[in-house]
């Protein structure tokens, strides 16, 4: 059977490629693999109009198995970690495509103890998937139940807040909450600093998460903070685990530039936590370059941020990230948190009294292209003789001074190539070529 689970859970069109059939197996299979007879899980959902039915069948799957289900409503999916983990779950499942468009939908499975899957688990669970109908669940009496428990987003709330009021803040911020479940918590968190805070795109209609705003599209956010002369903006995605920042000039930072500003002042002030910073193969050779030259180390893991936890925890890491823009900061949460992000920032803004801009210049990034290439054949580019030859001719040409990485998506048909070194018109040559060869060969 072919693998159900991407880079970051189940994900496709809403009763499409998605349907409240698979969400039910889910439920199921989530329940034999996890819960323990009278155990619970914790479901959770952003706000595409899709969720309420995927979120019924979960119901339904987890409840027809023995278990209860505690259902949240709307929230950030790094809300749902964090309550997983403080417990009584055995398990949590988040509903939600994150930075995809509203038509999609996605399945994100936690552990008990609050992280994602292991590859290992998740390849267990897309077993037991195929086979869920065969599972015999208890009668009447031993059914789980379904459990209003919207009120325990507080307790993330409460945490977070209280992070929050350790930062004094005077800065003007704008939030771009990208019509998403950020919008649940983000302004209050936010403006416990003592900041002034302005929330744009807070108004979901089940259809409009993501739509022109935020982490994907934060032009609208940068406009916004150039117009009112805010310090500094930050946009979510629509679960909020993405932070993407605006500087006070209107400028987006670049992903790779704001987790080096963080991992730089925390090895200014000892509190780098093994002196190292974990990030994906994706991220920009300056920033490796810039944070070994302060001293400390940098670990590359493959794309996704729980091979990003995992690094971090093997490396006594405290701090990884993804230039997309999730963060994890480890001694607060175990997975990119959009908000906790940007309390991070505005933590070294108050700290520096510096803009944005200057701190993100202390970090330089090589000429980097990224291109997704999309294709019927991404898991058998290497197969193919020109464009393998290509690839390790781009290779031979930038030893020493630069990069190759050709890579399959783990959530759409595309095959991902991405070139950088220090001369930036061949590096946009060679991405362009490469691209084009992929296209032509893998059509």
């Amino acid at each position: 059977m072919s693998r159900l689970f991407g880079t970051d859970g189940i994900r496709g069109r809403a009763n499409v490629d998605l349907k409240p059939t698979l969400a039910q197996a889910l439920g199921r299979a989530t329940v034999q693999a996890l819960v323990p007879a009278g155990g619970a899980v914790l479901v959770g959902r952003d706000t595409r109009r899709s969720g309420d039915m995927l979120v019924a069948a979960l119901v339904a799957g987890v409840t027809s198995m023995g278990a209860d289900v505690h259902r949240l409503g709307v929230v950030p999916t790094p809300a749902l970690a964090f309550l997983t983990g403080k417990g009584p779950f055995q398990a949590g499942i988040m509903v939600s495509a994150s930075h995809n468009p509203a038509d999609d939908n996605g399945l994100k499975v936690i552990g008990g103890d609050g992280m994602k899957l292991d590859d290992a688990q998740e390849e267990a669970l897309d077993d037991l998937i195929w086979r869920a109908d065969e599972f015999v669940g208890p009668s009447n009496a031993g059914l789980g139940r379904d459990i209003d428990a919207q009120a325990t987003v507080d307790r993330y709330l409460e945490h977070r807040i209280g992070l929050a009021r350790r930062i004094h803040s005077g800065l003007r911020v704008v939030v771009d909450c990208a019509n998403g479940a950020g919008g649940v918590v983000a302004p209050a968190v936010l403006a416990a600093t003592g900041a002034s805070v302005e929330v744009i795109f807070d108004a979901p209609d089940g259809a409009n998460i993501n739509l022109g705003c935020g982490a994907t599209a934060p032009e609208a956010l940068a406009r916004r903070v150039a117009e009112v002369g805010a310090d500094v903006g930050f946009a979510l995605d629509g679960d909020a685990d993405r932070c993407v920042a605006v500087d006070e000039r209107g400028h987006v930072v670049d992903g790779d530039r704001l987790i080096g500003m963080l991992a730089l002042e925390r090895l200014r002030r000892g509190a780098l936590a093994g002196g190292t910073l974990v990030v994906s193969v994706l991220s920009n050779g300056g920033l490796a370059t810039v944070v070994e030259g302060a001293g400390g180390r940098v670990v590359r893991t493959p794309v996704g941020d729980r091979y990003i936890l995992d690094a971090m925890l093997v490396a006594g890491a405290g701090l990884g990230g993804e230039k997309s823009g999730h963060v994890i900061v480890a001694e607060h949460a175990s997975t990119g948190d959009g908000v906790l992000t940007a309390l991070e920032v505005m933590r070294v803004l108050a700290d520096a009294g510096q803009p944005l801009s200057r701190l993100a210049a202390q970090v330089p990034l090589y000429p980097q292209e990224q291109r997704a290439v999309h294709v019927r054949h991404k898991d058998q580019w290497q197969a193919d003789g020109p464009l393998a030859a290509a690839v390790r001719s781009a290779e031979v040409e930038l030893a020493g001074r630069g990069r190759v990485l050709v890579r399959p998506s783990g959530t759409e048909p595309a095959l991902r190539i991405m070139v950088e070194g220090e001369d930036g018109a061949r590096v946009l040559e060679l991405a362009d070529a490469l691209a084009a060869l992929a296209a032509e060969r893998l059509h």
